[in-house]
């Protein structure tokens, strides 16, 4: 895959810093109770969550800072089984960490991450982003990625918690930006007419349209080409909720317009940018 198809260059560090320091206000702001209440991530409690963010942490810094790669899947285990195992294995040994020791450890980490991608070429190939295709992708698009599944899992504590989004609409768009990335490995295996352009239309703070056009065995990003033959109209909530599955795509379906080919845009609705 050419990193063509993973579209333009996105540079996610500015905004993964300022979505840092809104998540450390978050966790300092709640109250004992709410480090206690369930959230989306079942059977997890926000506790849960915010240890998981702290292991993401460590994880990240040993294997992409220190080339560490200390875990790995059994014979035969499936990628997200294996990552399944290894999340749940670290957040039950951090229960016996308390939220203030929690919120301690991820002060020290948070710097020594942002460092790590501040001083990272992003325009060198790493590994697979699993979702947007099997193929080596560029560390701008995993730098992305990372900051999607921080942003996310803050969206979790806020919506168990109760508190209103404080990041603003560039956040929004640029998790929506970075989930697209998974909309041509979505469509890969539709036999579309050559030269079909496909759009998605969100509405609304953050929002935007992309567009891709059908061109061989792929769809690739595209701006100045045709107009779309069809156009999903979704707002922000719904798409990125859909693309982690916190919603399904026939709920999603229901939330949307579209203005064409039916089949296609119900395709689209099976995207999914997380690892499953």
């Amino acid at each position: 895959m050419s990193e063509s198809l993973f579209g333009p260059k996105i540079d996610a560090r500015p905004v993964f810093e300022h979505d840092r320091a809104v998540l450390i206000d978050l966790l300092r702001d709640l109250q004992p109770d709410e480090w206690q209440r369930p959230t989306a991530c079942a059977p997890w409690l926000v506790r849960d969550v915010v240890a998981h963010l702290l292991g993401n942490d460590l994880s990240r810094l040993a294997r992409t800072r220190d080339g560490h790669t200390g875990n790995s899947p059994q014979s035969g285990e499936p990628l997200p089984a294996f990552l399944h195992r290894f999340n749940q294995d670290w957040v039950s040994a951090a229960s016996r960490v308390s939220p203030a020791l929690l919120i301690d450890l991820f002060n020290t980490t948070s710097p020594q991450v942002l460092r790590m991608w501040r001083d990272l070429d992003l325009d060198t190939l790493g590994g697979p982003v699993s979702w947007a295709g099997p193929d080596p992708a560029p560390l701008w698009l995993d730098c992305a990625r990372d900051f999607t599944e921080y942003w996310v899992h803050q969206q979790q504590i806020r919506d168990a918690t109760g508190r209103p989004d404080t990041g603003g609409p560039t956040m929004v768009h640029m998790v929506l930006d970075t989930f697209l990335r998974a909309l041509p490995h979505t469509l890969v295996h539709r036999e579309d007419v050559e030269g079909t352009v496909f759009a998605v239309e969100v509405g609304g703070p953050g929002g935007g349209t992309w567009s891709w056009q059908r061109s061989g065995h792929h769809w690739r990003w595209t701006s100045n080409g045709p107009a779309a033959a069809t156009t999903l109209v979704i707002d922000p909530d719904t798409l990125w909720r859909l693309c982690v599955r916190g919603i399904e795509p026939h709920t999603a379906r229901q939330r949307v317009t579209v203005r064409g080919n039916t089949e296609l845009a119900d395709a689209a609705l099976q995207i999914v940018s997380i690892i499953r």
